[in-house]
C-alpha cells in the first residue's frame, strides 16, 4: 500500500491524502473544503478501482470554477499513477 498527498489547485480543499492498495483507492481524506460533501465522496470511492474513480470524477466542476474537489481527486490519482 502506498500513501499519497496532493496539494490541490483552484478549490476550497487545500490537500487530499489517500492510499492506493494495488489498484484500489483507500482512506481518502480532504483538508478544508465542504466537510460533509467531501466525507461523502471519500466514503463512496473507498474500495473502488483507482481508474474507475479517476474516470468518474475527472472533469467535474464547481460553480464557475474549471475544477472541483472531485476533479482534483481524479488529478491526484492520475499523478500518483504516473
Amino acid at each position: 500500500m502506498s500513501e499519497y498527498t496532493y496539494k490541490t489547485r483552484g478549490v476550497c480543499a487545500r490537500q487530499i491524502d489517500f492510499e492506493i492498495d494495488g489498484d484500489v483507492l483507500r482512506n481518502v481524506r480532504f483538508t478544508g473544503g465542504c466537510d460533509g460533501n467531501l466525507r461523502a465522496i471519500s466514503k463512496l470511492v473507498d474500495g473502488m478501482p483507482v481508474d474507475n474513480v479517476a474516470s468518474l470524477l475527472e472533469g467535474n466542476t464547481c460553480g464557475p470554477k474549471s475544477t472541483s474537489c472531485a476533479d482534483q481527486l481524479a488529478q491526484a490519482i492520475k499523478q500518483a499513477k504516473a
